[in-house]
């Protein structure tokens, strides 16, 4: 007989599992990103093999245990790795300069003030519950993202795109995603040098800056003359493997230079988004992004840890509370101190007010770097599926 290789068995599994959790979660009218949870807690190592599972005929069990656990998920982190660099090429392809402009300040101004008030807000109530100092300043981070798949799959399904909060909502999701990066180089510095220092920022942004001037400089002089000069060799299947190639190339860069491999990914994304294939690019790469995509999130389900959750059950509900008042009143206080009415202030703060995919990446840098406890986490998923669910809802009442 042949065997296959369990990294195929594990891919397939997550695959087939994604695929009916997605399709009930649409059935019932829920956000998808929760049956990409459920997906990669039911094939994960901590769905129980005790309890109702002893009532299953042993048979039946072990069916379960070879057929449907994922075994190889050292390789599957590296994966939903992958996973993360092409969501965030996609939000870079999304990204655009001339969007920045147009919306203007009120984008700036409301995200930068729900950003730093969230971070405090967070920092504060990781203190209170006895955290460490890092583990504070990443929840206070983790808390300040929203989710842009969330919302805008919100705002598809309540055909709400074009209303004037929906585009103050967008705006500083934009703003948003920029920031974040700066966010995650930051905290990598604070991470590596425990302390904070004027000095060690301002380095940090200079090289930033530098970084991305330099690859924006190249994208706008050098990328469109070669696309220029092979327009007519560029099919479909070409400018895929360009494209993908020239990400993959950039996050190389990026670490090789210091940074992260999520920046090097979004910094190329926004480099070919303002070609003239930028289009063209986000239709091909789409189905890769949704692919990898889910295999990261069904890995972010497979770190569901039930004990965990039972133990911190009741800093969990107040992180979830924080969260939604918290980021009810940041959005909605910073887009009125941009200029916006009540109305439209406080749809926002609705629509804004749940953690995403930033807040994972955010919790498994702090995880990487080791520099958080193994509570956080856990913790993060948590919140995370009970705002994506309140959501759509929030939405709703906002009005």
């Amino acid at each position: 007989m042949h065997h296959l290789p369990p990294l195929i068995n594990d891919l397939s599994l997550i695959l087939i599992s994604a695929a009916i959790m997605t399709v009930l979660f649409k059935k019932l009218k829920q956000p998808i990103i929760l049956g990409y949870l459920v997906a990669g807690y039911l094939v994960g190592p901590y769905f129980p093999t005790q309890g109702f599972m002893e009532a299953v005929p042993e048979p039946v069990q072990d069916i379960r245990s070879s057929l449907f656990h994922v075994k190889d998920q050292a390789s599957i982190a590296t994966w939903s790795e992958i996973g993360v660099i092409f969501m965030l090429f996609g939000l870079g392809l999304e990204f655009s300069f001339k969007k920045l402009i147009k919306v203007g300040k009120t984008a700036l101004i409301t995200a930068s003030f729900e950003i730093g008030f969230m971070i405090l807000i967070g920092f504060v109530v990781g203190q209170m519950l006895g955290w460490g100092r890092m583990d504070s300043i990443f929840l206070g981070a983790i808390l300040s993202m929203s989710s842009t798949t969330i919302i805008v799959k919100a705002f598809d399904e309540l055909k709400l795109k074009g209303r004037t909060f929906a585009n103050i909502v967008f705006g500083v999701l934009v703003v948003e995603d920029l920031i974040a990066i700066l966010i995650m180089v930051i905290l990598s510095s604070i991470a590596i040098t425990h302390a904070f220092s004027v000095g060690s920022f301002v380095d940090t942004s200079l090289r930033l800056g530098f970084f991305l001037l330099l690859w924006f400089l190249m994208g706008i002089f050098l990328l469109p003359l070669l696309f220029r000069k092979f327009r007519d060799v560029l099919s479909d299947e070409i400018l895929l493997l360009v494209s993908v190639g020239l990400c993959m190339f950039m996050v190389i860069t990026a670490t090789k230079v210091g940074f992260s491999a999520e920046l090097g990914a979004f910094v190329m994304g926004s480099i070919l988004g303002e070609t003239t294939k930028g289009n063209k690019i986000e239709h091909l790469t789409l189905p890769v992004k949704d692919l990898f995509s889910a295999v990261f999130f069904v890995s972010v389900g497979m770190r569901i840890n039930p004990a965990i959750l039972t133990e911190y059950f009741g800093i969990i509900v107040l992180i979830t509370i924080v969260t939604v008042i918290g980021k009810f009143f940041g959005t909605a206080l910073g887009a009125m101190l941009s200029g916006c009415g009540i109305k439209n202030s406080s749809r926002s703060g609705m629509s804004m007010a749940q953690i995403g995919e930033f807040s994972f990446i955010i919790a498994l840098l702090g995880e990487s770097l080791k520099v958080t406890g193994p509570q956080l986490y856990p913790i993060v998923v948590a919140v995370s599926a009970i705002t994506t669910f309140t959501t759509p809802y929030l939405i709703k009442l906002g009005e």
